[in-house]
């Protein structure tokens, strides 16, 4: 069914979509099913390049991530780089609630750590759901930090050609993408950013 649409609309579609790939969008998502990134973002085929994760996270060793990345920035040229979260995360829940055990557990580590070390704040919140919202946005951009102490970034603020970094968070509830507020400044001062990158 799908296929005949396309060729309805555009006989020459899939020729065309055959030719190569030059996404403008880098996108690292959560796995969680009910979040559909190319749907939620309206993006047709060979718009986004995608790389997903329970609770969308960027470790420094991590080579499945690490080589998406490189072959975003260096091969697709991508130009911009977006780490998206969303609310009712199962991995943001499980790492403030500790019901999980095995790999997760493992994998969800540095979630549980970012709680800790934002507890205080974060317990101020009485209602579960907002504190695991919260919680969720803090990961997004902590992990957008992330992206900045990569090897493959710093060598594209050295090079002075690199992408813009986007931190998203998709509001389950009604459909929404929200563009979070990152702490430019602060990274730049940091030596994370270089000076060269843009202040919104």
């Amino acid at each position: 069914m799908w296929v005949k649409e396309r060729l309805k609309e555009n006989p020459l579609f899939f020729s065309e979509l055959s030719k190569g790939q030059t996404p403008p969008f880098l996108l690292i998502g959560c796995s969680d099913s009910r979040k559909p990134l190319d749907t939620i973002t309206q993006s047709e085929p060979g718009e986004l390049f995608i790389h997903r994760n329970i609770a969308n996270q960027v470790f420094l060793t991590d080579m499945n991530l690490l080589s998406v990345l490189e072959y975003g920035i260096e091969t697709l040229k991508v130009c911009h780089v977006i780490v998206c979260g969303h609310y009712g995360c199962g991995g943001i829940e499980a790492a403030l609630t500790g019901n999980t055990s095995g790999l997760v557990e493992n994998w969800i580590m540095s979630v549980k750590e970012l709680y800790l070390k934002n507890k205080t704040m974060l317990d101020r919140l009485t209602d579960f759901d907002k504190k695991r919202d919260w919680l969720a946005e803090l990961n997004v951009i902590h992990q957008v930090q992330n992206l900045c102490k990569t090897s493959i970034l710093h060598k594209a603020f050295l090079n002075g050609k690199y992408p813009l970094l986007h931190g998203w968070i998709f509001n389950i509830y009604t459909g929404l993408l929200h563009e979070l507020a990152l702490p430019i400044k602060k990274w730049k001062a940091y030596g994370l950013l270089p000076r060269s990158y843009p202040i919104a």
